[in-house]
């Protein structure tokens, strides 16, 4: 296959980027959309122009850091995956594939395709996690019952990645998707209830204060993600919110 890129360069989070044009041929429909760059990348270099910059790293769909908006939408033109198991069959001979990085205040360019998502980090610091003193003879987990469907909610909101599409995606740039994720995945477990008031609180705080937007329930978050982490975590993290402030 024959491609037109435009992808976005930029030098670094201070300079101004914009657009350029590549033409890239003997692309095959069994690549993924990484292996294509790395092909461009190589092309590149061998002409002596500066490589692209773009995060990856287990491209398997795991990490979440393969953050690409391909052709208006996060990770490309299919469901349910991240950029790295995005293949070229999704696209033709001919094809014009505009690539950019995820677009939101708080998730500012590092360099080209790179953005730094170390708020993501900060908000999983401020509550993410379940203190626990494991010296000595604590009870092992798997002995405390816990209802199947809410240990199964708990499974499905723990999938999330961390990725970023649902802020890319969203018109307000909301964490609130990644944020509820987080939260349900210890609200409906019984060692996340003793630090729940705690948790909420202090991450939808973090949330805030790193600038992400609200969310107006236009759903386009659960849409992108690969994950498919449901919107109904947001409505339970909105309760989980307004029972700890009261």
């Amino acid at each position: 296959m024959k491609l037109n890129l435009k992808i976005w360069r930029q030098q670094d989070s201070e300079s101004k980027g914009g657009f350029e044009n590549y033409v890239i041929d003997d692309i095959t429909p069994d690549m993924s959309f990484l292996e294509m760059m790395d092909v461009l990348n190589q092309k590149l270099i061998y002409e002596n122009i500066d490589p692209i910059s773009f995060d990856h790293d287990c491209r398997e769909g795991i990490c979440g850091s393969c953050s690409l908006f391909i052709n208006g939408r996060a990770h490309g033109p299919d469901k349910g995956i991240t950029t790295c198991q995005l293949h070229m069959r999704k696209f033709k001979d001919g094809d014009s594939i505009v690539i950019e990085p995820f677009r939101a205040k708080s998730f500012p360019i590092i360099k080209d395709l790179v953005v730094d998502r170390s708020a993501f980090d900060r908000i999983q610091h401020s509550g993410g996690y379940i203190s626990i003193n494991t010296s000595g003879n604590t009870q092992d987990a798997n002995t405390t019952p816990i209802r199947k469907e809410d240990a199964d909610n708990a499974f499905d909101a723990a999938t999330c990645i961390g990725c970023g599409a649902c802020v890319a995606t969203c018109k307000n740039a909301s964490a609130m998707l990644y944020v509820s994720a987080k939260v349900s995945q210890f609200s409906y477990l019984p060692q996340g209830k003793v630090e729940a008031k705690e948790r909420v609180l202090n991450m939808v705080k973090q949330m805030d204060d790193e600038g992400f937007g609200n969310c107006t329930n236009t759903g386009a978050c659960e849409v992108e993600c690969p994950k498919g982490i449901s919107i109904k975590n947001i409505a339970r993290m909105n309760r989980e919110f307004y029972k700890a402030k009261i």
